[in-house]
């Protein structure tokens, strides 16, 4: 089964995203290189100059890696426009914008099919004498199939008959299907046509994208395209993500995809794009991989009675056990173990009070509060932290590359810094990573994850609460801080990690 990701194009029809020349370099290399996907759908061809720049760097850095071919952007039946542009940029698939849909040709191109076949016959000729290969998109094609099916067979007669096009992609451009009517129409396409490669194109209007897809792959289309998190125009394309979990799963086949690098092209274009991800998104939401209800925990230690075929290994990443209401014992444990604390029974029932107490007035407990909260339901004394922020300052200019000054106490001995960085908080982080690691010799984690939470309504005076994520030593790290400031809110999270790990 061959997957082509369209985020680069689609994805970037997503209302406010827009990608810059370096960022769309970046999403290519990890797609084809990482995540492994088949095929990937840049650009829209003639769009602007930083989208030939974008496509012309894509195309080289694809070139010397010996992967051009799967590098494709999206053209249109324009006078040879179309191809002479991305054979300027070196590209060498041009997926070509045809209309499926007898409106489409007749309403908005004024053309009679036999004209329309002409003029997209002409520009395959061209493409053939550029040495390009040519796929070409049915706009419409559900509609069309829906409204005049005979429109559809006419056209795909005659290109499949008259030229050399690799692949008929199949959209359902307005998201007009259910899976009912996708299968009706799919199976009239592969009856009619039992040799000829169809890709499948979902947008998620009704919601309906992936059940979609799963009756695409039913009827033996043999590709279907994908965006990271769905991106794509009005409610998005099918997600990444979620295609392949199903068509491992649940049809068994076999993709190229590396599922472990999923989340992190994840969080990568949910950074370039500003586009976040809810936090229950199948596979790559924050929450998805987090049991709440104690119940579900109970049953993980006993043979894990909760878990499904989606492990988070699959993934890269963590099962957790959430901390609130309705944590039971079990769930305690868990998050103890973690810790590596043992406490009595009574002792573990006193602590699963006072969480649940929390969690009845909307306070939000996280599992690196959990030694505090031992600490104080106990009656012990609070951990000391071995890492102590003595005094920072952090300034910014107009003009000025931020600046950070501070002093910790390690280990009962005063360490000062000073840094520059691209904001307030990487200089805080340049100058306690100089701390660590140049002057201590110690290892320093990574930073992944970094996500700020502001309450909705525009109150400046409410708290910020920053959330970082931390690869150390294979394990995962999440840490929270919360104050009015963000950069305060960010070192407080840090601090807390500092403690965690040293």
């Amino acid at each position: 089964m061959e997957i082509m990701d369209t985020t680069l194009r689609d994805g970037e029809q997503t209302n406010g995203v827009s990608f810059v020349p370096h960022e769309k370099l970046q999403i290519a290399k990890m797609l084809l290189r990482e995540v492994c996907v088949d095929r990937i759908e840049v650009a829209s061809a003639r769009v602007s100059e930083g989208e030939r720049r974008a496509v012309t760097d894509i195309c080289a850095w694809a070139a010397r890696h010996d992967c051009l071919e799967r590098v494709e952007v999206l053209g249109f039946v324009d006078h040879h426009v179309s191809l002479d542009w991305i054979h300027s940029c070196g590209g060498k698939v041009i997926n070509l914008l045809c209309k499926g849909s007898q409106r489409h040709c007749m309403l908005q191109l004024h053309k009679t099919p036999e004209e329309h076949i002409k003029d997209i016959c002409d520009e395959i000729a061209y493409a053939d004498s550029l040495g390009i290969a040519v796929n070409v998109y049915l706009e419409d094609w559900s509609n069309g199939m829906k409204d005049n099916r005979d429109y559809v067979f006419q056209l795909v007669d005659a290109l499949s008959t008259r030229t050399s096009v690799r692949r008929f992609m199949l959209p359902d451009t307005l998201g007009v299907l259910d899976p009912l009517s996708a299968v009706r129409h799919l199976h009239h396409m592969r009856k009619r046509y039992p040799n000829l490669h169809f890709d499948f194109h979902a947008h998620n209007d009704y919601d309906l994208a992936i059940a979609n897809v799963s009756a695409a792959v039913l009827c033996g289309c043999k590709g279907i395209h994908t965006a990271v998190n769905g991106l794509g125009e009005r409610a998005g394309n099918a997600p990444l993500a979620s295609v392949q979990a199903i068509l491992h799963d649940h049809f068994h086949l076999e993709t190229r995809i590396k599922e472990s690098m999923l989340f992190q092209v994840s969080r990568l274009v949910e950074s370039y794009s500003g586009v976040a991800v809810p936090a229950n998104k199948p596979i790559v939401g924050e929450s998805v991989f987090t049991q709440v209800a104690g119940v579900h925990a109970d049953g993980d230690n006993k043979s894990n009675l909760y878990c499904n075929a989606l492990l988070p290994e699959r993934f890269g990443r963590v099962r957790e056990y959430a901390l609130g209401k309705n944590s039971g014992k079990a769930n305690i444990l868990k998050n103890l173990e973690a810790f590596g604390l043992e406490l009595t029974p009574e002792q573990t029932k006193k602590v699963t009070s006072r969480i649940i107490e929390l969690g009845d007035k909307k306070e939000m407990v996280t599992q690196d509060d959990l030694p505090y909260i031992v600490s104080d339901v106990l009656k012990h004394d609070a951990p000391q932290d071995r890492v102590r922020l003595i005094n920072y300052l952090v300034t910014t200019a107009h003009g000025l590359k931020p600046t950070a000054q501070l002093k910790i106490e390690f280990e009962g001995k005063e360490y000062e810094a000073q840094a520059v960085g691209d904001g307030q908080y990487d200089a805080f982080m340049r100058g306690i990573r100089d701390i660590f690691k140049h002057r201590l010799g110690r290892k320093f984690p990574m930073l992944t994850g970094y996500y700020v939470t502001i309450p909705p309504g525009g109150r400046t005076d409410a708290f910020v609460q920053a959330v970082i994520t931390w690869e150390w030593e294979g394990k995962t790290i999440r840490t929270r801080g919360l104050d009015a400031d963000q950069t305060d809110a960010a070192i407080k999270a840090t601090m807390k990690m500092l403690n965690m790990i040293y």
